[in-house]
């Protein structure tokens, strides 16, 4: 592999824990074991890499949100094979909405501060950098606040789907997100 190549795979892998995000947060419980969902993330970067001259010029936020689409498409031909059912158009785009909507419940999570004229591309690196911070957390509280804050799911069923008291459900979220800010304002005061 040459050097450009591997400049242009490093660039592309930046963005692999936010498609793991957004694989956690949309899949269903029907199909966990049934889906390899790092493949699906492996192989919707794999054509990003191999959509190389298209993408060339993206920016961040570009990017995301081929990536986004790209996802989306592979996430449901991985369930169309598992239902074999025919091609719903309906499908794919509510499949679309919900990662949307994950993203929408993931930029709340980030600190208020954003500078001004807020581009697409400081966005793109807020959620790269909350993608981060997420996934440096202990388990149970990434999982947590991605069930409550990135699914909906209420703190009942979250405590009862982890096998955990409510309390001690949210006294995980409450020490998460707690965590998460001061990871996601450590990271803004250093850059």
């Amino acid at each position: 592999m040459s050097d450009g190549q591997q400049q242009k795979g490093a660039d592309w892998e930046r963005f692999r824990e936010f498609l793991n995000l957004l694989v956690r947060v949309q899949s269903d419980a029907r199909w966990r074991g049934k889906i390899d969902m790092s493949g699906v993330v492996q192989q919707t970067l794999l054509e990003a890499f191999q959509a190389g001259e298209q993408l060339a010029g993206a920016d961040d936020g570009q990017k995301a949100g081929w990536l986004k689409r790209a996802l989306a498409n592979n996430l449901a031909d991985e369930i169309r094979k598992l239902t074999t059912a025919r091609r719903d158009a309906g499908r794919e785009r509510s499949l679309q909405a919900a990662i949307d909507e994950s993203i929408s419940q993931l930029e709340m999570l980030a600190p208020a501060k954003q500078p001004t004229p807020s581009q697409e591309v400081v966005r793109a690196e807020r959620l790269l950098q909350l993608t981060r911070a997420l996934s440096s957390l202990p388990e149970t509280q990434r999982r947590v606040i991605e069930m409550h804050h990135l699914r909906g799911e209420t703190l009942s069923d979250v405590a009862a789907a982890l096998g955990l008291t409510r309390p001690a459900a949210a006294g995980l979220l409450h020490r998460g997100l707690k965590k998460l800010r001061e990871i996601l304002e450590k990271d803004l005061t250093n850059a």
